[in-house]
C-alpha cells in the first residue's frame, strides 16, 4: 500500500498511527504543497490524505481508510467510543488552525521543499486564515482561546495507552490534533494530556513535529 501524504497533515497522521499501530508496513509518498496535479490524477481531486491499495484503487477519506487498515489483519482499534471526543475532535481543528497553520511552512517538512510550493502554501492560507506572519503575532491569544478544550479533554483521558482505556477510533481522532498543536513551543498541555501524548507517541513510533 502507498500513502501520498503531507508530513504536517494531521488527517495523514491518523492513517500512519494506524497502520503503525496495526503493523501494516506503508509505503510513504510526499506530496509537494504544490503537486495538485499529482492529487488530482489519483483522487479526482486536491486531496491527502490518499491510500493506493495493493489492488491499485484509491481511498481518499481519512477514517474510511483507518477503518479499511484496521480490518485488514486482527483489528487494534476494538475499544470504546465516546460522542463527547468526536464533538470535541471537530470544535478543536478549526480553534487549532491559526496556531498550526501559520508554523507549518516554518518546519522544514519536504512538502515545502521548494520555494513555489511554500509561496502556494502561503496563498492558500491567506485566502482562507488570514496573513499567517499575523497569526503568529497573535498566537497568545489563540493559546488562552484554546486552553478551556485542552482542560476539557484533559479530563476524559482514562489511561495514557488510550484516551478510553482501550485502543480506539478516538484516539485516531485524538492524537494526530495533538501532534499538530504540539508545534506550538509555548503551549503546554495539561498533565494527563501530556502523559497520554507522549506515551501515545511512543507506541507508535512516530517522532514529533519541531516546535517552533
Amino acid at each position: 500500500m502507498k500513502l501520498y501524504m503531507f508530513e504536517h497533515c494531521y488527517l495523514c497522521f491518523r492513517v500512519r498511527m494506524t497502520a503503525a499501530l496495526a503493523r501494516k508496513h506503508l509505503q510513504e509518498v510526499v506530496v509537494l504543497e504544490d503537486d495538485t496535479d499529482t492529487m488530482v490524477a489519483l483522487a479526482g481531486r486536491r486531496v491527502v490524505p490518499i491510500l493506493v491499495k495493493d489492488d491499485g484503487q484509491p481511498m481518499r477519506e481519512s477514517m474510511d481508510i483507518v477503518r479499511y487498515i484496521d480490518q485488514l489483519g486482527e483489528p487494534v482499534l476494538t475499544g470504546p467510543e465516546r460522542p463527547e471526543i468526536g464533538v470535541w475532535s471537530e470544535q478543536i481543528a478549526p480553534k487549532a488552525a491559526p496556531l498550526t497553520q501559520s508554523r507549518y511552512p516554518l518546519l522544514g517538512l519536504p512538502e515545502f521543499g521548494s520555494a513555489a510550493a511554500r509561496a502556494h502554501y502561503r496563498a492558500r492560507k491567506r485566502s482562507t486564515l488570514g496573513d499567517l506572519d499575523q497569526l503568529l503575532a497573535n498566537t497568545k491569544r489563540y493559546l488562552d482561546e484554546l486552553m478551556p478544550d485542552l482542560q476539557q479533554i484533559d479530563r476524559m483521558v482514562e489511561s495514557p495507552r488510550a484516551i478510553n482505556g482501550a485502543l480506539s477510533l478516538d484516539d485516531v481522532r485524538v492524537l494526530p490534533l495533538l501532534r499538530s498543536l504540539a508545534v506550538v513551543k509555548e503551549l503546554r498541555f495539561p498533565q494527563r494530556l501530556r502523559n497520554y501524548f507522549e506515551s501515545m507517541m511512543a507506541v507508535t513510533g512516530a517522532r514529533p513535529l519541531p516546535a517552533v
